[in-house]
């Protein structure tokens, strides 16, 4: 059974896969800071393995490139920060949804982690397949949660366009990170549920 050393000095043993989870979650980690830090270029086997205080090569059992190793701390990171709220009320539900969206995309770790893959995606075909079927199709999934809930309690129509909704409230978020820059402010997230849903009562 294989044993590494994460940078706390623990020791961990492989499970019967051949790999520790309390490691391979340093190596996720250690991605997340590296890229950071030192941008995509700088971003390193050598650097991630010694961040995250395991072997070289380690790390290149469990993942075959540096892009890779993204893709895996992504899916950790969307299932972990953007699984959205249920308040019973699909107005309040949105509105914090889209917040912690907006905040994940533009912070620096996993802002850049996801501009990075987009940019990668461009002229990879076999990433931009990877990233659509394993991640972005699963998030969107979870972005369609408010609306299937509010449809199943009778707030919204039964054959309300839930994925055309989705594109209306997400899809500016994204021009604003990766096309204008412009800031992605909780004014202009809770305009676009507003929008959405027709102006509160009393608002």
């Amino acid at each position: 059974m294989s044993e590494v050393t994460t940078s706390a000095g623990r020791r961990h043993h492989g499970n019967r896969f051949g790999r520790s989870e309390q490691a391979r979650l340093a190596v996720l980690e250690a991605a997340d800071d590296v890229l950071a830090e030192y941008g995509f270029a700088g971003l390193t086997i050598e650097r991630i393995a010694a961040r995250a205080g395991v072997a070289k090569q380690t790390i290149y059992r469990w993942w075959p490139s540096k892009v890779d190793i993204l893709l895996d701390a992504l899916g950790e990171d969307l299932a972990e920060d953007l699984v959205p709220p249920d308040h019973g009320d699909l107005r309040r539900d949105l509105r914090e949804h889209l917040a912690h969206l907006a905040g994940f995309l533009t912070m620096a770790d996993t802002g850049a982690m996801v501009r990075v893959l987009l940019g990668q995606a461009q002229h990879d075909p076999a990433l931009a397949e990877r990233l659509r079927s394993q991640h972005l199709s699963v998030q969107h999934a979870r972005d369609r949660l408010p609306f299937e809930r509010a449809i199943a309690r009778g707030e919204l129509p039964p054959d309300t366009d839930v994925s055309r909704a989705v594109e209306r409230l997400v899809g500016p978020i994204h021009y604003r990170v990766l096309v204008t820059g412009e800031p992605v402010t909780s004014e202009f997230t809770d305009e676009l549920v507003d929008r959405l849903l027709g102006e509160p009562a009393g608002g």
